[in-house]
């Protein structure tokens, strides 16, 4: 009933900084472009400074790198390092090896054993994306990496996708979180997991399919009302004929007029036999039929069309600021996208920098989504302190209705409020608050057999509570705090508190 009473949000009260305490304005910052505060991270923010630290998650440094104990995770996984030409290839062929088997149990045993493995590589997958999320220095990018995928989004359980969603998140969206919006746009294109989910793998000279080519302008760029026609999508998708997905050894067999314009990269390819050469308008431009550099003209069109500035600034803004960013804010975001030429770091700079921004730190303005409230909570009560099984997040991400990879629809997961605040939510955050405020949860069970579960306790009323996070705490929160009667209570009520949900 306690933790119930705690979930009627209250105006905290802040009290003026004194020498030694961390500014509420500063936790505040870092709760809000990280994925959650934790005693290093303040600790490190106060050392050098609010733009020293900003400058550094804005353009990472080379030596920003895991600490040793999380890249060690995972090195260990087996295909962590491997393309996913090698991988499709390799799981095309278990999957003919099972369907060819004649005996009808042996057949089906085969098939769950394919369908397991396929399910093992999302979980790594996963497994890898929550520990980055976690312990990774340049956490400003590793919060843009899942802004990313949830606007690139793909679905695991279609096709053989939960092999290539890895690979996807590492060098798809990863590398070019914080980069220029053109490159992460075309990485995601060139990526067989987008090919496959978006049916372009099956979009060709006299079959077109649309999928693909709509989503790009309705999602991935200028947004729905925007000015684009279904004429657009058509030229869109006639442009991407030819674009799709080959894990053969061997090339197509094409005419000689042809054979100079096949490009494969891995498991993408470019087959000019199923392209249609035909000219092109899109958007008032004419794109003259020649093949694959159709599609860098038109990725050039679609950037830098005044939209896609608006359209891309209003959900980063939605995603850092408020449910209904103001207007100003996101022409500010808009006009440095276009001035930058798409770069991803400057729009975060120029939000950032504005007095909209700051005036949204205000407490209880921004509500965690799942995914952020969960680590954010394990960030706070361990620090750098490296789970060892990143199962139970999983699970529970998956229960708050945000599992990783694991939205149906291109549009990706909600990033307002009203999506995740409802009563149900909010009762199953509760029981994560105590699972993660009682104990270890299953974090330092090591996921192999007979592993034995390591000794860890939840730290929450540490040195960053009594000299930071305490005055950011409501009148009512701590009143409830006071009358908990273990630490392990006083960790659930102070993670179910309205304060920390947001």
């Amino acid at each position: 009933m306690r933790v119930v009473l705690l979930a009627v949000a209250m105006a905290p009260t802040i009290a003026a900084t004194q020498p030694g305490e961390f500014s509420p304005h500063d936790l505040a910052l870092l709760d809000r472009l990280t994925w959650g505060v934790d005693a290093s991270s303040a600790e490190h923010l106060r050392s050098v400074g609010m733009e020293r630290w900003l400058q550094e998650q804005l353009h990472p440094p080379a030596s920003m790198a895991l600490p040793a104990a999380v890249n060690a995770q995972i090195e260990a996984m087996p295909d962590v390092h491997k393309l996913p030409f090698d991988m499709a290839a390799s799981f095309d062929q278990q999957a003919k090896s099972a369907n060819q088997v004649a005996d009808p149990e042996q057949k089906k045993a085969a098939q769950q054993v394919y369908q397991g493995a396929m399910n093992d590589r999302a979980k790594q997958a996963a497994a890898r994306t929550i520990l980055r999320a976690l312990y990774a220095p340049d956490q400003l990018r590793e919060r843009m990496t899942w802004f990313w995928f949830n606007h690139f989004n793909v679905h695991q359980y279609k096709a053989n996708l939960r092999i290539l969603v890895g690979d996807y998140v590492d060098h798809a969206i990863r590398p070019f979180a914080l980069g220029k919006f053109r490159d992460l746009l075309s990485a995601t294109l060139h990526h067989p997991a987008m090919l496959r989910y978006l049916d372009n793998a099956d979009n060709a000279a006299g079959h077109i399919n649309e999928n693909y080519a709509r989503e790009i302008m309705e999602l991935h760029t200028m947004g729905v009302g925007s000015g684009y026609t279904q004429a657009d999508v058509e030229a869109l998708a006639k442009i991407l004929t030819g674009v799709g997905i080959d894990v053969k050894p061997e090339d197509p067999k094409l005419p000689p007029p042809l054979q100079s314009q096949l490009l494969r990269e891995g498991a993408f390819e470019f087959n000019p036999a199923r392209h249609d050469y035909g000219d092109k308008t899109l958007l008032g431009h004419l794109i003259k039929g020649k093949g694959l550099a159709e599609v860098d003209e038109a990725l050039d069109i679609l950037v830098h069309h005044p939209a896609t500035a608006t359209h891309l600034s209003r959900q980063i803004a939605t995603y850092f600021v408020s449910d209904d960013p103001p207007d100003s804010l996101v022409q500010k975001m808009a006009q440095a996208f276009k001035t930058s030429d798409g770069d991803i770091a400057a729009v975060l700079a120029a939000m950032v920098h504005a007095p909209e921004f700051s005036t949204s730190l205000k407490p209880g303005a921004r509500f965690k989504d799942p995914m952020h409230y969960a680590l954010s909570a394990v960030r706070l009560a361990y620090d750098d302190k490296v789970i060892l099984n990143t199962a139970p997040i999983q699970n529970w991400v998956n229960r708050m209705g945000e599992g990783l990879f694991n939205h149906e629809t291109p549009d990706g997961y909600s990033m307002t409020s009203a999506s995740w605040n409802g009563p149900g939510q909010m009762m199953v955050r509760f029981e994560i608050a105590r699972q993660i405020g009682s104990g270890s949860s299953g974090l330092f069970k090591p996921d192999v057999p007979n592993a034995v579960d390591q000794p860890a306790f939840p730290l929450v009323q540490n040195a960053l509570y009594f000299n930071g996070l305490k005055q950011t705490l409501g009148p009512a929160t701590l009143a409830a705090l006071d009358k908990a009667v273990s630490p392990q209570d006083w960790n659930t009520l102070f993670l179910s508190s309205p304060e920390f949900m947001h």
